[in-house]
């Protein structure tokens, strides 16, 4: 699943940094030799969908750039309301047969005109009925998969893997901590205008959902209420997130917005319930700049009664002599989606 000779970069880009990973894949395991992150360009991509191409192909290209990658293959993440993932259930149908069988299931569970859209699928185990099969369907707009290649390719780059960022995420999740049987786990990775959320059962995603909600909601309502510049609140929501001193009207705001930030989580939580049959999480594990906040986790543990602790991406991952431990430590809690990606390989599906 995860090692090949054909290298990637894996690019993850976020609506607030956009984060490169470039990896050695081989038996022995994975070694990690450039990470790279660099500022999206403000208002360059919403909501998953791109807003200025240019601007981004520029970003990208800096980036590479300055890490000295010499790739030109791209393993890239997408992510929003262009990609949609459902979990099915049909008959037990001939392996050959599935991807023709999906494209008359896709018209029943996909708000997009069938026409319009890319389709993929990935068999999830099930013992318990045999004479069915459970599928992760997996759609995205075409126009939106044009945009996100055309950003990359006046990056002076390639797309040779298209990926979405909830199976990025579980990637680097196996890769770590192993598949773990008989556990149903979740993983979160809030960035700053996304959520990721995706669980996993027996070892399989059977659920991948993102939440529109992430860090910026906290820069949004420090503005609105305080009547600051963007670039006013968004600092001194830092300082509060790196327990400098702020304001202690921050710090109600902040408070005021982990609440709302925690509802949104609880109600991807209550819709996985509502479409699996009794599974219930047992253990969670988050990453991402928005977790940063403070107060945050604890109180998404509280409301999920469920144990909450960091995704560490690098646990299992050799460092190349270049990346230095302090540097790992700073960028660990952006970097899984990058360094899942970066696990692929030139071939994949």
């Amino acid at each position: 699943m995860f090692f090949g000779s054909k290298k990637v970069i894996g690019l993850d880009i976020g609506s607030s940094t956009i984060k490169i990973a470039e990896l050695n894949l081989g038996s022995s395991g994975a070694e990690l030799v450039s990470f790279g992150f660099a500022p999206t360009p403000i208002g360059a991509i919403s909501g998953g969908e791109i807003v200025n191409g240019s601007a981004l192909s520029l970003a990208i290209n800096s980036l590479v750039t300055e890490v000295k990658s010499k790739r030109k293959k791209v393993s890239l993440g997408m992510w929003g309301t262009s990609v949609i993932i459902k979990k099915i259930t049909i008959p037990k149908i001939e392996k050959k047969l599935i991807a023709d069988q999906l494209k008359w299931e896709a018209e029943q569970y996909i708000p997009f005109d069938v026409n319009d859209i890319s389709l993929a699928y990935h068999l999830i185990e099930n013992n318990l009925a045999p004479e069915t099969l459970d599928i992760l369907l997996v759609a995205a707009q075409n126009e939106m998969v044009k945009h996100y290649s055309s950003v990359v390719e006046n990056a002076k780059l390639e797309v040779a893997i298209l990926d979405v960022s909830g199976f990025a995420l579980a990637n680097i999740f196996e890769l770590n901590y192993g598949r773990m049987p008989g556990q149903c786990l979740a993983l979160l990775n809030i960035g700053a205008s996304n959520t990721n959320f995706v669980v996993i059962n027996n070892g399989d995603v059977i659920f991948s959902r993102d939440i529109p909600s992430g860090g910026s909601n906290y820069t949004n309502e420090i503005q609105k209420e305080m009547g600051l510049s963007f670039a006013e609140a968004e600092s001194l929501k830092l300082s509060a997130a790196t327990k400098n001193e702020a304001p202690e009207q921050i710090q109600n705001i902040i408070a005021a917005s982990n609440e709302a930030m925690t509802e949104e989580i609880r109600n991807g939580i209550d819709f996985f319930g509502a479409s699996t049959s009794g599974l219930t999480i047992s253990r969670c594990y988050f990453s991402g700049g928005g977790a940063l906040m403070p107060g945050l986790i604890p109180k998404i543990s509280e409301m999920a009664n469920i144990p909450l602790e960091p995704l560490n991406p690098f646990a299992k991952v050799k460092i190349g002599k270049n990346l230095t431990p302090g540097y790992l430590k700073q960028v660990s809690t952006f970097a899984p989606i990058s360094v899942g990606l970066g696990l692929r390989k030139v071939g994949d599906q």
